[in-house]
């Protein structure tokens, strides 16, 4: 078997969990591939393959990500456009996504037995429309339109299929996976969604009007959300958190179920109420 691994240099327990990897798969005649950028910090863990890493995703068995939620989701989504599926080691605060803890490494001898099951989760597509150009973005968690930093509540129009849902005035709008409503979205006021279920949550951020529940979309939905403020507006496009991108007066933003599907390991057993109770309910009353 072949583990490739993402690690997140910048979590306290790194070297310490990487090292205990190795021994693991030294242990079990397991190889391990990393990107050949981290060669240098974990050279002295020895036991690991360096390479380009879309190489080495190719020839790779499992994804392995070490660190939070956002390494997990970064990964996964390299993993599902070649069809392998995610183990999320977590060295972060919640980690929700993953499915061992730093203490529970052992568990990972159940790789080998076969003793794990897959969770399929769905993705959404995005595509910015700017004209004739177009930019396609997947999304594990969600698309955040969203206000600038300084600017005032934007105004959105959002349709489905082709008919009118609502004009939005506020400071921003989710479109969420099942998945990602235990993240921004929920702070946002969102609902809990169980990731077994394929439907888009989108949620207003803040909104100056009665229109500010969510509301829940079939996965066969293709919702479009376009500015309608006039030309005054900042409006940015954030996709898992990642890096705004401007929009346009004229743009348009397709939402839609993606065609792929990340995959991920559960090596507990544990459902996603019994996760859901450990990571969010009972961490809200410490």
């Amino acid at each position: 078997m072949k583990l490739l691994l993402m690690p997140n240099l910048d979590k306290q327990h790194i070297h310490s969990c990487i090292r205990a990897l190795t021994e693991f798969a030294a242990r079990r005649q397991v190889e391990l591939l990393m990107n050949e950028k981290y060669a240098a910090c974990f050279a002295d863990c020895g036991g690991i393959r360096c390479g380009e890493f879309f190489s080495l995703l190719e020839e790779a068995d499992l994804c392995v990500a070490v660190g939070g939620d956002g390494t997990i989701i970064h990964m996964a989504k390299h993993a599902a456009r070649a069809g392998k599926p995610t183990l999320g080691i977590n060295l972060g605060r919640l980690g929700f996504l993953a499915a061992l803890e730093r203490d529970q490494l052992p568990l990972l001898d159940q790789l080998l037995t076969g003793d794990y099951r897959i969770e399929e989760r769905m993705m959404l597509e995005i595509t910015l429309e700017r004209g004739e150009e177009r930019l396609h973005f997947q999304a594990l968690n969600d698309a955040v339109i969203s206000k600038g930093a300084l600017s005032r509540m934007i105004e959105v129009e959002v349709s489905n299929q082709g008919r009118p849902v609502g004009v939005y005035r506020a400071d921003g709008i989710i479109a969420a996976t099942p998945t990602g409503s235990t993240a921004y979205a929920l702070s946002a006021g969102g609902p809990i969604i169980d990731p077994c279920l394929s439907c888009i949550a989108l949620t207003p951020i803040s909104a100056q009007s009665l229109f500010s529940r969510s509301i829940l979309f079939d996965a066969a939905s293709r919702i479009v959300i376009q500015p309608a403020g006039g030309e005054n507006q900042e409006i940015f496009l954030t996709v898992d958190g990642e890096e705004g991108i401007p929009i346009q007066p004229g743009d348009r933003l397709v939402i839609e179920k993606s065609p792929l599907a990340v995959r991920l390991l559960n090596l507990t057993g544990k459902a996603f109420y019994e996760v859901l109770n450990e990571k969010l309910l009972c961490r809200a009353h410490i």
